[in-house]
């Protein structure tokens, strides 16, 4: 089994996950420089020519990142970052899928139409980046109003996979220039949280190349 990656969000979601497993898998960087992800080898794993690629021993293959980490936690049960029961498991659900849609694909719009990277993969609307790179300190200031109540993590009491979308959405806004607005004490009492766990230096380590998904 091994882990194709690279310097991406997504990427980095699924390692700062294993690190929270203690799971280590060999792993391929993929080299989004020298166009890697276009070979003919890398489009018969993915042929959306993204990271990350988890491939079994037994060759199957499983792309996205949400995906890839449900596999693991299937493979090895604790500790539990998709919920341990039928509230638990929802409510990780929901707020991960906040994090997406709200912080992630906000910033993410900003990087897609405004930086050079990007430029072959999409036609840029630099306009659309702007008004999204206004919105972003809106979208943690939503965050921060669901956080008034105190609770150490964004589902609840456990720390979960929605803690580290989250965490990444704050990662990559820092790449881009859009850090977490310091008067956000909600936010910013989260995000000291999740950056003081030790998986967080898995968003450094085998950073390989390229920000694609």
């Amino acid at each position: 089994m091994k882990l194709y990656q690279g310097m991406g969000p997504n990427s980095y979601r699924v390692r700062i996950f294993m690190a929270e497993k203690g799971i280590e898998l060999p792993m391929v960087d993929v080299d989004f420089a020298k166009a890697e992800h276009r070979g003919a080898e890398f489009l018969a794993l993915n042929s959306l020519g993204q990271i990350p690629v988890l491939e079994l021993d037994d060759g199957t293959v499983i792309t996205e990142s949400v995906a890839i980490c449900r596999y693991l936690e299937e493979t090895h049960r604790e500790p539990q970052l998709f919920g341990s029961d039928a509230v638990s498991g929802a409510k990780v659900e929901m707020w991960n899928r906040r994090a997406e849609l709200v912080i992630f694909g906000t910033i993410g719009n900003v990087a897609l139409h405004s930086d050079a990277f990007f430029k072959d993969r999409l036609r840029q609307f630099p306009a659309f980046a702007e008004t999204e790179r206004q919105a972003v300190p809106r979208k943690w200031g939503w965050l921060d109003r669901e956080l008034a109540d105190g609770r150490p993590f964004l589902a609840g009491d456990k720390f979960s996979i929605a803690d580290i979308t989250a965490g990444v959405c704050a990662w990559l806004g820092d790449v881009f220039g859009m850090e977490v607005p310091g008067d956000l004490r909600n936010v910013q009492r989260w995000l000291e949280r999740v950056r003081a766990r030790p998986s967080f230096e898995a968003w450094t380590a085998r950073r390989g190349t390229g920000l694609s998904r």
